[in-house]
């Protein structure tokens, strides 16, 4: 096992804060007992993997992040007992698996949630990769670090898919777009004829868009600052979309469902956004938050606003799914026509991932995709 797992691969690896994302020839270890090493195909690029590179969350650096990966497993630890060489996965969140959380059926809320996904190595402090000097270098992103050609992820975050499916596409599932997606159809529970609103238009956001169209929502609005964004979320399903350079968006959400939203999203991590997202409710309405900002960022809200109309406030942690369920769900939709988040997509050769990170900041680009060399 050892000999076929130790290996050479290439992975981008950011060293400083703000730094670009540096290819280097690295080292990559065997697998753990329950660990699986996965040649990867392709990996989409986050916003949190952003953040981590601006270190709004404390990931230690030197790292290879990415958290969106798909691709075919070489090998397999010798406690895995549901996955093979050759089987296609997509790679997701890790969680432990034994808290109550976990064993409740919300691994989304694990009680090492953070550690696991954002400690920058295993739960016992070990890592998989290491420099050509010798050093160690974080990994385990997500259980994953997915920005290389091979990565090792646990039996606990890969979700097993069909042969036939595409996997070079099928990496976002495993947060950005499983997060929006999930959001409306898991968290939220957005029903038929219901009002539905996505502060933010990138990815996430979008893709909650097309959930609220699986869902059956008559009134799907998109709110954004950027023109192109905006008719993206038409060609999505929005019914109506709101730029909110124009004026105020909780006003024209107010107009526009006659008195305010059964649902919205906030997905740009700002707390004024968040503001607007709770104004905009309605009477017995919710709000889901998925944008992450620094941690320790406050937000606030009019108390009698949100108490006396009942409005909810909730928190979504990757769209309140399990992957395993969840994933093949939306692979389905997506087959059916039924959920197209392939139009949010951009292809980019593993090279070319500075210039991905760079469409995504300016707008260009809503979900960019790495493909790996074969």
């Amino acid at each position: 096992m050892n000999e076929i797992a130790s290996r050479d691969i290439k992975a981008a690896v950011i060293r400083e804060q703000g730094a670009e994302f540096a290819l280097e020839t690295l080292r990559l270890g065997a697998p753990a007992p329950r660990e699986v090493l996965v040649k990867v195909v392709a990996a989409g690029m986050c916003h949190t993997d952003l953040i981590i590179r601006d270190q709004y969350y404390p990931t230690p650096l030197p790292v290879v992040l990415g958290h969106e990966g798909s691709g075919i497993v070489e090998a397999v630890g010798s406690d895995v007992k549901n996955l093979g060489p050759g089987d296609h996965v997509v790679m997701s969140f890790m969680s432990c698996g034994v808290c109550d959380p976990c064993q409740s059926g919300h691994p989304y809320h694990c009680a090492d949630f953070f550690a696991l996904n954002f400690g920058g190595c295993r739960k016992d402090g070990s890592t998989a990769v290491s420099d050509g000097s010798g050093h160690s270098i974080h990994d385990h992103f997500f259980g994953q670090s997915s920005f290389g050609t091979y990565a090792i992820a646990h039996e606990r975050n890969l979700v097993k898919v069909a042969e036939d499916a595409p996997l070079e596409l099928l990496g976002p599932l495993g947060c950005g777009i499983q997060t929006g997606a999930g959001a409306v159809l898991n968290a939220l529970n957005v029903g038929a004829g219901q009002s539905f609103v996505s502060f933010g238009a990138g990815a996430v956001g979008l893709s909650s868009v097309l959930a609220a169209q699986v869902a059956g929502a008559t009134t799907i609005i998109a709110v954004d600052v950027q023109p192109n964004r905006l008719e993206l979320a038409r060609e999505c399903g929005a019914t109506h979309v709101i730029n909110a350079k124009d004026g105020d968006p909780v006003e024209a959400i107010q107009a526009i469902t006659g008195g305010g939203a059964h649902c919205t999203l906030e997905t740009s991590g700002r707390p004024e956004v968040l503001r607007q997202a709770i104004d905009a409710l309605g009477i017995m309405g919710t709000c889901g938050i998925v944008g992450a900002p620094k941690l320790g960022t406050d937000a606030n809200f009019d108390v009698n606003g949100v108490m006396v109309p009942g409005k909810r406030i909730i928190g979504i942690v990757e769209g309140a799914s399990v992957p395993q369920i969840f994933i093949p769900h939306l692979i389905e939709l997506q087959r059916q026509g039924r959920f197209p988040f392939e139009k949010l997509v951009t292809f980019y050769d593993f090279d070319q991932i500075n210039q991905a990170v760079e469409d995504s900041e300016s707008g260009k680009t809503i979900k960019p995709i790495l493909r790996m060399p074969a």
